[in-house]
């Protein structure tokens, strides 16, 4: 069967992220959207996603398709109603469809001429930025589950000290002695080859993925993600880091998500509650504006390949865009532009052949080409986003 994740009716609430990825491939958990579905499935998937991202996130379309609305975290019961799929039905949550299996093209789909079927139990969904730490706890359990699963873990080295090991994880290659790990709260999963400096202290949920590493002496709360070959240290709480980017140096990160290639200097610091606990408002794409999250806790949303210079503070609600770099004292505002350069005493535009230049020493460090499909995106965004640089 060919399955297709589309990016679905919650594509720009979920900006800056999905500005240079499809839905699908938001990390929340241990894994992305699109690696949780491949692992129930079986199977490999492609994407519908905006057309300046097809190059780099193609779509495959065949004679018989199932697509998912990558908004919507698989699980067992959720994909097994999915692969038992027959043509032109479709699986709906309320008003809102999940999967369905047309032989149509996929410009031709007519929702109203499919059998729909009901997807009684809960699920998990991603509609909102702030979603990918709220709901972090609880899709790192159900990743830990899928990923442990008739699996044994590699020992935990006698110099640590443990709670609760047997919620404890440990692939190929990882490195930790003289830590502290609690396990009691949550499963704690330490990936392949990542490394936990001695002196630190662990709170899960928590997931160090492939190839990253906490420093010396860090405290770690959960539900916390730190995607691939990502370093960590200072203070960090419930905040999700989706990989290839560094905190790694003191400082707090709270209630946050950082995308890909971001990097915060030597004691950054967000503020993740306002003075008087009211409400927190995020910049909204949609609307131009800020918007209500419901939370009393939010802290920094920061798109891929945006930095930030030592001593950076970010104040509660504060959404950085793409390839924006940030410094100086005081505290900027609580909306960065995509390709902003500068700080609380102004901005001005980033061009994108300064920041090229940086994305590809960045990125070669960790043995990886900044492609012309990345200049491409990137390029996109830089254009699309010209509106919002009015300094």
């Amino acid at each position: 069967m060919n399955y297709i994740l589309f990016d679905g009716p919650y594509r720009n609430n979920l900006l800056p992220f999905t500005f240079t990825r499809p839905v699908a491939d938001i990390r929340i958990g241990i894994l992305t959207i699109r690696e949780k579905w491949e692992a129930h499935l079986g199977y490999t998937t492609t994407t519908i996603t905006e057309d300046y991202l097809s190059d780099k996130f193609p779509m495959v379309e065949m004679e018989e398709n199932i697509l998912i609305n990558a908004s919507f975290l698989p699980n067992v019961e959720l994909v097994e109603m999915v692969k038992n799929l027959e043509v032109n039905q479709a699986i709906f949550k309320g008003e809102e469809v999940i999967a369905f299996y047309t032989k149509e093209a996929q410009d031709d789909i007519d929702f109203s001429k499919l059998e729909a079927l009901e997807f009684e139990d809960d699920i998990l969904k991603i509609e909102h930025t702030w979603d990918i730490f709220s709901k972090n706890g609880e899709a790192l359990q159900d990743d830990f589950d899928l990923l442990t699963k008739g699996r044994r873990s590699q020992p935990i080295p006698a110099t640590n000290n443990v709670l609760n090991p047997e919620n404890i994880f440990i692939e190929e290659g990882a490195s930790l002695n003289f830590t502290t790990l609690n396990a009691s709260t949550g499963p704690i999963y330490i990936g392949k080859n990542a490394e936990i400096m001695e002196g630190s202290i662990i709170r899960g949920p928590f997931a160090l993925c492939e190839g990253s590493t906490v420093k010396l002496a860090a405290k770690i709360y959960g539900p916390t993600t730190v995607g691939p070959y990502s370093k960590v240290g200072g203070e960090v709480s419930n905040s999700v880091i989706f990989g290839y980017s560094n905190k790694g140096h003191d400082g707090f990160l709270g209630n946050s998500v950082l995308g890909e290639w971001c990097n915060l200097g030597a004691d950054t610091n967000n503020s993740n509650l306002k003075n008087n606990y009211a409400e927190v408002r995020l910049w909204d794409y949609n609307t131009g504006g800020f918007a209500r999250t419901g939370l009393q806790f939010c802290g920094l949303m920061m798109g891929d390949h945006s930095k930030c210079g030592i001593n950076t503070m970010f104040n509660t609600g504060t959404v950085v865009g793409v390839s924006a770099n940030i410094f100086g004292s005081g505290f900027p505002r609580n909306f960065v532009p995509s390709f902003s350069w500068g700080g609380s005493a102004g901005f001005t535009e980033y061009l994108t052949s300064k920041a090229f230049e940086v994305a590809k020493v960045v990125m070669s460090r960790r043995n990886m080409e900044f492609s012309e499909q990345d200049a491409a995106i990137l390029s996109y965004v830089f254009e699309e986003t010209k509106k919002y640089r009015r300094y």
